[in-house]
């Protein structure tokens, strides 16, 4: 049994009109969207590829073994939107310093593999088949406006960036929250999987539109 509950990958599934999230409960970010729950968790599974490098920029050995579904909770029409919106009751779970380094670590990772991929990404990115999305610089802002809002949630207020050194100083503060278990509006595990997402969902994204093959 303790093996088999070692290899279990813990997933909740955000359920909303139309659309449904599947997310790792202890892999932050990793969280893919479909139509309905198997297809869901297919992509999840699909994306550990690429969510693996992330593990490993962290320094993190990856093996989260089979997903098992240990929770639903109701979305809304952002989930249908295409953001996760929903908290899982499991985050509201006592986590201990090491588990929150760990996801601060996953984090940081995801913050320095955007800023590297978005560095060697060209200024034009291959439009959607419907002619949308943002290049590369409107993609960076809308990504560094966003943790700017997010942070807001924990308490952790920045002014509109003049910098990069604010936006660093914004996530090492932030980071410096999480890392304390600090909470607001969001849950720290939550924060950390929901800021962790946003920034991994545009890295996939500027990886996949930077080819125009």
């Amino acid at each position: 049994m303790a093996g088999r509950l070692a290899l279990m990958h813990r997933i909740y599934l955000e359920l909303g009109p139309k659309k449904v999230f599947a997310c790792s409960l202890d892999w932050p970010g990793w969280c893919r969207v479909d139509r309905s729950e198997e297809p869901a968790i297919d992509r999840l599974t699909d994306y550990a590829p690429r969510y693996r490098v992330i593990a490993e920029r962290a320094g993190l050995d990856f093996a989260p073994g089979e997903p098992v579904v240990v929770e639903r909770v109701k979305g809304s029409s952002t989930t249908d939107f295409g953001a996760p919106d929903a908290e899982p009751s499991a985050d509201a779970e006592p986590a201990g310093p090491a588990t929150l380094a760990r996801d601060v670590a996953l984090l940081r990772a995801a913050w320095a593999l955007f800023d590297q991929t978005a560095a060697a990404t060209p200024e034009e990115l291959r439009k959607g088949p419907r002619g949308g999305g943002r290049d590369r610089t409107r993609m960076v802002e809308h990504v560094t406006e966003a943790e700017r809002a997010y942070a807001r949630r924990l308490g952790v207020r920045y002014p509109p960036y003049r910098s990069v050194a604010d936006r660093d100083a914004m996530r090492e503060e932030l980071a410096a929250l999480l890392l304390e278990g600090g909470s607001g509006t969001w849950s720290t595990r939550y924060a950390c999987r929901r800021v962790a997402w946003h920034v991994i969902d545009h890295l996939w994204e500027m990886e996949d539109r930077r080819s125009f093959s």
